[in-house]
């Protein structure tokens, strides 16, 4: 299913003020990254995608037109799907994209965030294949 074009065309608008703004079609529609992290996402299932981090997103859940953000039936943690209706005016769609670039923001950036924060494990020596058993001919015994 293709995405909103109009909506894009309105996300677009509203950042085409930022240097830091890059489309990526993924996800099954248009996401906008900025600094390199999705913010919002036009979908191809309709409505718009927003990132709002783990934090507020139980509290926008609670505001009209707002539900989770299920892909492939697991529900995305810090994301949610704004109903048309939930972004009709521009002040509301501002005011949406406004919510996602504020959570990015929070973001670290750099290549190092993008690292596991898992603690190494320790270096072990290589596993070395364990010995075999020799086994050692007999000698042979002369039946006279």
């Amino acid at each position: 299913m293709a995405y909103d074009d109009k909506t894009a065309e309105r996300v677009r608008k509203l950042l085409s003020g930022r240097s830091d703004v890059s489309e990526k079609k993924m996800m099954g529609g248009l996401c906008f990254m900025v600094q390199g992290r999705m913010c919002c996402s036009v979908s191809g299932k309709g409505g718009l995608l927003v990132r709002v981090g783990a934090g507020a997103q139980q509290s926008m859940l609670g505001e009209p037109h707002v539900s989770p953000m299920d892909m492939g039936g697991r529900t995305m943690t810090g994301f949610v799907r704004v109903a048309p209706e939930g972004y009709r005016t521009e002040g509301a769609l501002k005011a949406w994209i406004t919510r996602g670039l504020d959570f990015v923001a929070t973001m670290p950036t750099g290549e190092s965030s993008r690292k596991s924060t898992r603690p190494k494990a320790p270096n072990k020596a290589p596993n070395k294949a364990p010995k075999r058993h020799q086994v050692k001919p007999r000698a042979r015994v002369s039946r006279s």
